[in-house]
């Protein structure tokens, strides 16, 4: 069985209104992930990624390029505990 992480995620650069969210979201749910995603006042967006340890990895990997429009400058994420009251993955 492999270890289950969440990561909490801030994507800096052009990844406000080029479908990064929705983006996000559909990838996750491929890779059978929980969590959630939204747009921050500040340009960023962040997301919450938890489910088995490679497709977080593999996640994290897809928020560095995002989708065809976006221009991804930097990914910062940290590892927090699990979360229990997530199920599905939003976008907020």
């Amino acid at each position: 069985m492999q270890d289950k992480v969440c990561i909490h995620c801030f994507v800096s650069g052009l990844v406000q209104g080029v479908w990064y969210r929705a983006s996000t979201q559909e990838q996750a749910k491929k890779l059978g992930l929980i969590g959630w995603v939204r747009n921050l006042s500040d340009g960023r967006v962040e997301a919450m990624l938890c489910g088995d340890e490679t497709q977080v990895l593999e996640m994290l990997e897809w928020l560095r390029i995002g989708p065809p429009r976006a221009k991804v400058s930097d990914v910062t994420h940290e590892e927090v505990d699990w979360k229990d009251d997530l199920t599905d993955f939003e976008v907020l």
